[in-house]
């Protein structure tokens, strides 16, 4: 599923118009988005956690020069499951 997709089952299941379903969806993935770039985690209880973790620095090889570099800490975004989801999708 897709974002146009989403917005449009959103839509049927709220009887909103898809404009209205595509706005509610751009302010969900916007408000997602600023607390992760506080480094806040959006926990959606039975749906799952939104949240940021920091990576270190570490060791690699290029691939094409099989030089050994450093990779540089960063962050990254991630999703934890909550158990109620787990649980749906494994009774299928």
């Amino acid at each position: 599923m897709n974002k146009g997709e989403l917005v449009a089952r959103i839509a049927d299941m709220t009887k909103m118009t898809k404009k209205e379903s595509e706005v509610m969806v751009n302010a969900f993935m916007d408000a997602v988005k600023e607390a992760m770039k506080k480094n806040d985690k959006v926990a959606l209880v039975g749906f799952g956690t939104f949240g940021v973790k920091e990576r270190k620095a570490r060791k690699g090889v290029n691939p094409k020069t099989l030089k050994a570099i450093t990779i540089p800490k960063k962050k990254a975004p991630f999703f934890k499951p909550g158990k109620a989801l787990k649980d749906a999708i494994a009774k299928k």
